[in-house]
């Protein structure tokens, strides 16, 4: 992940086997003041991604209420959306 101007690109794929490294990664550069997670560098996704997503939103939303502006999410890629509309929670995106 890569992060550039308060936006944090994820590159690579969002699978179970980087998961972790890729939570870590995310919630640093949040903690660092990026406030966009761009996703069109990813590759390949599971079901993890969504969860990995959820739990970024999460610390996201602990930053929103520390007063420092809100997490957005950029370039979700379509099945990603299709997943989380399927679940009920793409309105969290």
């Amino acid at each position: 992940m890569r992060v550039e101007a308060g936006v944090a690109v994820v590159e690579g794929d969002l699978v179970l086997e980087h998961a972790t490294r890729l939570l870590a990664e995310a919630e640093a550069a949040i903690g660092a003041g990026a406030s966009v997670l761009d996703l069109s560098g990813v590759g390949r996704m599971d079901s993890s991604a969504l969860s990995l997503l959820l739990a970024v939103k999460r610390s996201g939303m602990q930053r929103q209420a520390a007063g420092e502006s809100p997490l957005q999410f950029r370039n979700l890629p379509e099945s990603l959306t299709s997943l989380a509309v399927l679940y009920g929670i793409a309105d969290l995106f």
